[in-house]
């Protein structure tokens, strides 16, 4: 495994996941090609094979987050969406959580003469291979209108044989855990402050990558893009202590997400 750790490897996915061993991966993070974006450079992707290939390399209790979209075609939501998370459902992974990644605004605003409201969300399916993620270090960053006050009267929990039990009563903390619509500003200087990475047609936040890699993911941890694009999972893995590997298709983009990626090491070591 030590020859594919910190590589962007140009190639078919399906075709360098087979070089992998089984069990190796901690994470995968992700956006597909999807509809309209699904040839991709004159390239397509094999789903079916790539899910079996993630399902052999992915440890037991690893998780993938797959980020994806549906596009309006003839009046109607294609519903790739859904077909794919159903497809990871057929190979036994179980949808540990359906999440939302809201935009702060539509490419396509709606105006008083459409016929739909503007679309500012893309599904992030977390799947995983066991009943439990081996890894959830959830982000405690939502803050408690009550924060330090405790409720009124006496918590109590009546037990099987009918007693009640009381319980001591703690202050409401300041932050909990966030809830599964994670908001994130986008375009140009939001979605990241390099401007390299706007070269390539589709990039997702830097943050949502790395709210993810925190989430689902420890130290040393190898995180996985199968179709890294512009390299924001591989350039957050980086940053955040992680081993990464990111695959693509396009030459253009592997030097692209290699550029991020040494970009991000060199902010690194100026710091240490």
């Amino acid at each position: 495994m030590k020859e594919f750790k910190n590589k962007i490897i140009c190639g078919n996915n399906v075709e360098v996941l087979t070089k992998f061993p089984e069990d190796c991966i901690d994470l995968v993070v992700t956006s597909p090609p999807y509809d309209g974006l699904r040839d991709y450079n004159g390239y397509n992707f094999d789903f079916d094979g790539l899910l079996k290939q993630l399902k052999r390399v992915i440890k037991p209790g690893g998780v993938v987050v797959w980020v994806i979209g549906d596009a309006t075609e003839n009046g109607s939501e294609s519903g790739t969406s859904f077909r794919q998370a159903l497809g990871f459902i057929d190979l036994n992974f179980k949808l540990h959580d359906t999440m939302i990644y809201e935009k702060n605004g539509a490419t396509f605003p709606a105006t008083p003469d459409s016929n739909r409201y503007s679309q500012v969300f893309e599904y992030m399916f977390i799947f995983s291979n066991e009943t439990k993620p081996k890894t959830s270090n959830l982000i405690i960053d939502k803050p408690n209108r009550w924060a330090g006050e405790t409720s009124f009267g006496q918590t109590r929990m009546r037990q099987k044989d009918g007693k009640l039990i009381k319980y001591e009563k703690k202050p409401v903390p300041e932050f909990s855990a966030r809830n599964n619509i994670w908001k994130y500003n986008t375009g140009f200087g939001y979605s990241t402050k390099d401007k390299s990475a706007h070269l390539h047609p589709a990039i997702f936040p830097e943050k949502l990558a790395e709210d993810h890699i925190l989430t689902w993911s420890n130290k040393d941890d190898i995180v996985l893009d199968p179709f890294c694009g512009s390299g924001t999972t591989c350039k957050m893995a980086k940053m955040n202590n992680r081993n990464f590997i990111g695959i693509d298709l396009s030459e253009k983009y592997c030097k692209l997400s290699e550029h991020r990626v040494k970009m991000a090491n060199n902010s690194l070591k100026s710091f240490m």
